[in-house]
């Protein structure tokens, strides 16, 4: 009588049903997994955020399918602060960037079109493909050391089908925080414009970069040789997840880019789903960006650091990352990936993810956030490092 979109066992694993029973018993954890800013110790002007809410302008209900002037004109102002223009007539809201996800793939795709997606990457893809009937095709991020990762152009242009219609990028990919660079840019523009494809970038990560590069690309929103889709939002640009405000900002060959912020103009207009006080508050809430972002940016290159002179000596390699909020951990393959996370939870009470949770082709990779305070990542990870040796 259900959908067959869902097609996920709803099954507890090991990890999930030994991390109930920690928390039933009292456990005091070691995080490695948070993701969540919010609940992790930051400092927020409480007062500011929430009197922005209060406008009195929020009470009336204007519809408006790219979403209102005032606050789409304020996401042109954060672009333009990042010395990038965009006119507020390429930006459609959304309520997140999932949901941004959602509307792309109604917009590209039919029932059964593909779309690739980077590998290693993050694991809600699949949810959103499968839930608008949109197949993954993978494409590969190669890594070496210490020169970090690439796009496999080899691996992308061999999982292009003619079913294939877009290309996600994620630029800083999550996990394993790397940025597109110029020449992998130009090339994937001119495989995109041969097989008309269109290309969905996210950018939430992209304000968290660790070190300049003048190799990088720090935004896609200037692309117009291929019709291109960039996504972003508060959620990680205000560390503010509970907002609920993301964008879509469309370029391309004027043809493709009017034909596609129409399209989206029927399926935002379907749904309306950003709230109307949020909107409003937007333009208040982007100039906080850099308060926001930098004690938050402090501790994760501090903690990067913590790790980088933990792991020099150690069993482990801390692969090379650019920016976002996580980090990818080689550890020893003696034990599986799932049995490493099993172990550091049930002895150690650290929790972390496997690598496989992030699609990466091969063990054994932890991945740590680094959003905890500094005293919990250095206790969490080392309790993981003297795990490690001890196994």
């Amino acid at each position: 009588m259900f959908s067959s979109r869902f097609k996920w066992s709803l099954e507890v694993n090991r990890l999930t049903e030994l991390l109930g029973e920690k928390r039933r018993a009292g456990a005091k954890l070691l995080d490695l997994t948070e993701s969540n800013p919010t609940r992790a110790g930051f400092d927020y002007p409480a007062e500011q955020i929430l009197s922005a809410l209060a406008e009195p302008q929020a009470m009336i209900y204007e519809p408006a399918p790219r979403g209102l002037p005032a606050a789409r004109q304020a996401v042109a102002g954060y672009y333009r602060e990042r010395g990038e223009e965009v006119s507020p007539e390429r930006i459609h809201l959304t309520a997140s960037t999932s949901e941004g996800y959602a509307y792309l793939f109604k917009l590209l795709a039919d029932q059964g079109d593909a779309v690739l997606v980077p590998q290693p990457s993050y694991p809600l893809f699949e949810f959103l493909a499968a839930l608008e009937g949109v197949e993954l095709r993978p494409y590969e991020l190669a890594y070496s050391h210490p020169r970090g990762w690439q796009v496999d152009l080899d691996s992308l242009r061999q999982a292009v089908t003619d079913k294939t219609r877009a290309v996600i990028v994620v630029n800083p990919n999550n996990p394993t925080g790397s940025f597109i660079k110029r020449g992998e840019l130009e090339r994937l523009t001119s495989l995109c414009a041969e097989r008309r494809l269109a290309l969905i970038v996210d950018e939430v990560f992209s304000d968290y970069a660790f070190a300049p590069d003048a190799g990088r690309v720090a935004s896609l929103v200037s692309v117009s040789s291929v019709l291109t889709c960039v996504m972003n939002g508060l959620s990680k640009t205000l560390t503010l997840p509970q907002m609920k405000l993301g964008w879509i900002v469309t370029n391309g060959p004027e043809d493709w880019r009017r034909e596609a912020e129409e399209r989206l103009d029927l399926i935002a207009d379907t749904f309306l789903s950003v709230g109307t006080p949020v909107q409003h508050a937007a333009p208040a809430w982007l100039p906080l960006r850099r308060n926001l972002q930098r004690p938050l940016l402090d501790r994760v290159r501090s903690n990067l650091e913590w790790l980088a002179q933990l792991t020099a000596d150690s069993p482990c390699r801390l692969l090379k990352v650019e920016g976002g909020w996580y980090a990818p951990l080689e550890v020893p393959r003696q034990v599986s990936e799932e049995e490493w996370v099993l172990t550091l939870l049930a002895e150690d009470d650290v929790l972390a993810h496997p690598g496989y949770f992030f699609e990466f082709p091969r063990e054994a990779f932890l991945i740590l956030s680094l959003l905890p305070p500094p005293e919990v990542f250095r206790e969490a990870t080392g309790r993981l490092l003297r795990r490690i040796a001890q196994t």
